[in-house]
């Protein structure tokens, strides 16, 4: 089998490369030197930036200006995003944009898709429920009022739910179906409350109260949400193997030039054996995350469900990168501790991702129910 990216594949990754090269992550305020989020916004001109490099139309048609590339394209920019701390809502409209491809309907897919590829419309997603631990489609719930829909409930953690123009919001009819809901920003029925992420970064709770949505914004198609979710969650595993990257190249270069007893520390067995450990642990979340992003780019049929490829990443991108963070925290010494240092913003990333992706014990236990279900021959 061939596990080499593809020539567009590849082409997508160093065009990130390229735009991101001017990205300095120690230019943002540390979230423990602020009061309240480091910035106001995302980060305008790097947006604009990623649209004339067409990275924010990857998993778009080409009737729509995008590449037609897949979830691993996708996946390989938000590697290259993450290594930098870049602050744009490449995951959550990308994502987005994708799901009204797949499952909205010409009305929904003509009002977004092109001008969301050219960056001109910024899509977010409501994924994390009303406690960032129940499923976000329970959260909220959605029942048909003659030609529309009125929804109510209330989502937590939304990023970048004051800058998006939509904010893609899940929630249950009540039957045993999800679907996806198109929800304008300032639509009446909708109310923000400021939340602050562990990163420093601008969240908000969403409140809707009986927020009535025309048909053609609802999605009501089967499959929509968990499809989101999965690509969602798999991105999030490529941001954080992108950062635990980064980060162990940091502890490297220090350690290469810190110096204990006449020599650097990287000399030492004990600081080499910890080092090993995470490019161990890194191999195992890149291994992970492409399989995953395999399965759900091709929709290859297998023994198990996408979900439980996506389990398996999640399990090693929640453990693996806190434990990136916490060796490069004790390899650094009191230099790790320093919030003008960039490392400090980096385990805030981390620790955000980490909380983002959930404890790898419900992975495991999601996991173990999709074996049950599906028992291998």
């Amino acid at each position: 089998m061939d596990f080499t990216f593809t020539e567009e594949q590849q082409a997508a990754a160093e065009a990130a490369k390229g735009v991101f090269a001017s990205v300095a992550p120690d230019a943002v305020p540390s979230p423990a030197l602020t009061r309240g989020a480091v910035a106001e916004t995302y980060d305008h001109a790097l947006w604009a930036r990623l649209a004339d490099a067409d990275l924010l139309s990857l998993l778009l048609d080409a009737e729509y200006g995008g590449a037609g590339l897949d979830a691993i394209a996708l996946c390989l920019v938000l590697r290259e995003s993450a290594r930098v701390l870049a602050r744009v809502p490449l995951l959550e409209s990308s994502a987005a944009a994708a799901a009204v491809q797949a499952y909205g309907g010409d009305e929904a897919r003509s009002a977004l898709l092109a001008r969301a590829g050219r960056g001109e419309t910024v899509l977010t997603v409501a994924a994390h429920g009303r406690t960032g631990h129940d499923p976000a489609e329970l959260a909220v719930t959605a029942r048909r009022d003659g030609g529309a829909w009125v929804l109510d409930g209330v989502q937590t953690a939304v990023p970048w739910a004051y800058d998006a123009d939509v904010t893609v919001v899940p929630a249950h009819t009540g039957t045993g179906r999800s679907v996806l809901a198109l929800v304008p920003r300032g639509h009446e029925g909708v109310v923000l409350a400021e939340q602050i992420s562990t990163s420093g970064e601008r969240l908000a709770e969403l409140r809707l109260e009986s927020a009535r949505l025309a048909a053609r914004d609802v999605i009501d198609a089967d499959g929509a949400w968990e499809w989101l979710r999965n690509l969602l969650a798999t991105g999030t595993c490529a941001l954080a193997l992108g950062l635990g990257e980064r980060v162990l190249r940091m502890t490297g270069e220090y350690t290469s030039k810190r110096e204990q007893f006449g020599f650097p520390l990287a000399t030492f067995q004990a600081v080499a054996v910890q080092a090993a450990d995470r490019y161990i642990d890194l191999r195992a979340m890149e291994a992970t995350l492409w399989q995953a992003a395999w399965r759900i780019a091709s929709g290859a049929p297998g023994a198990l469900p996408a979900a439980g490829d996506v389990a398996v990443a999640k399990i090693w991108a929640a453990e693996g990168v806190r434990r990136v963070v916490q060796t490069a925290q004790h390899l650094h010494g009191g230099f790790g501790a320093d919030v003008d240092y960039p490392l400090h913003r980096y385990h805030a990333w981390a620790k955000h991702l980490e909380l983002s992706l959930g404890p790898a014990a419900a992975h495991e236990e999601t996991l173990g129910d999709l074996l049950a279900a599906h028992p291998l021959a």
